[in-house]
């Protein structure tokens, strides 16, 4: 059995689609799968279905959908197999579990590949970080359960999958950029700080993406949208990395575009060195330099 929670709901057993249409069953399948080879409360259902206002015959009705469910799961199985639903869709005490290989959801498939991606960045290899993001972010093929009504259970796991896709997003960019990849990521940041227009270390991953492709007045640009962005609805200004960022993209024009050699020695000015982008700091005050190298610019400290 398969099951696709990364983007529509889509539950398929032998090549045969087993995905409910009914709205509250399709809520318990999503909140099984994602739980696949654990048990989840009947209460912990009762509130995703039902909230705090359940019907009267609350376990009934719920044993209904779970027999609804079994109903297109045994539909599905093979002639010898037929009747072995509640083996996969299980009864335990006050619960129910979905009997399938983790590994068939999509969303223990994603979070493998960032598991494998994470432990690149602590190696520092930003080709690995770059593969194995990659491939988890492939496993998405829109918002996590886009197709499905969703109660409280259901909803702090999407949320919980969209700020953990952002993130490997985010990521993803930065080893790429750290790679030299800056032309192949600067379309999908166009749209990321466009969708996130308070969110500054995609502003940062932007603006050194345009600098390295010889944009400086649109990396300019879009810093003081963030700042504008950031000003009108919060009051507040950019984090002091940011604001470092820019000067540096600044001062490029002056003082480092005539030194702009990989052996330079650090200018006496203040700047962002990206492989700190997207990553815990561990310092408060950086040097760096704008460089260019093989025609375009680059970091370095």
């Amino acid at each position: 059995m398969s099951i696709r929670l990364l983007g529509e709901l889509d539950a398929n057993l032998n090549e045969q689609s087993v995905t409910p249409t009914a709205a509250k069953p399709r809520q318990v399948l999503a909140l099984l799968a994602l739980n696949a080879g654990r048990i989840v409360s009947v209460p912990t259902l009762i509130e995703e279905l039902w909230g705090d206002h359940p019907p009267m015959s609350v376990r009934t009705t719920l044993q209904t959908y779970i027999l609804q469910l079994r109903k297109l799961i045994d539909s599905a199985l093979t002639a010898e197999n037929r009747g072995r639903a509640k083996g996969i869709l299980v009864t335990r005490f006050d619960g129910y579990l979905l009997d399938i290989d983790p590994e068939s959801v999509d969303v223990r498939v994603y979070e493998r590949f960032v598991e494998a991606g994470n432990q690149a960045i602590e190696h520092s290899d930003d080709e690995a970080v770059s593969h194995y993001l990659g491939r988890a972010l492939a496993e998405w093929r829109g918002r996590a359960l886009a197709d499905v009504r969703i109660g409280m259970p259901l909803s702090i796991e999407v949320a919980r999958l969209e700020e953990s896709r952002l993130n490997v997003l985010e990521s993803r960019i930065g080893a790429d950029i750290r790679l030299g990849r800056h032309h192949a990521v600067l379309s999908e940041l166009t749209v990321l700080t466009a969708q996130h227009p308070m969110h500054e270390n995609l502003c940062a991953h932007y603006m050194v993406s345009l600098y390295r492709a010889g944009r400086q007045s649109q990396a300019l640009q879009s810093y003081r949208t963030l700042r504008d962005t950031l000003n009108r609805e919060l009051g507040v200004e950019p984090s002091i990395r940011l604001q470092k960022l820019q000067r540096a993209v600044l001062r490029s024009a002056v003082d480092l575009e005539a030194q702009l050699r990989p052996d330079s020695p650090p200018l006496n000015a203040e700047a962002w060195d990206t492989r700190n982008i997207g990553r815990p700091a561990d310092r408060s005050d950086t040097r760096g330099l704008l460089a260019t190298t093989n025609g375009g610019a680059a970091w370095q400290r």
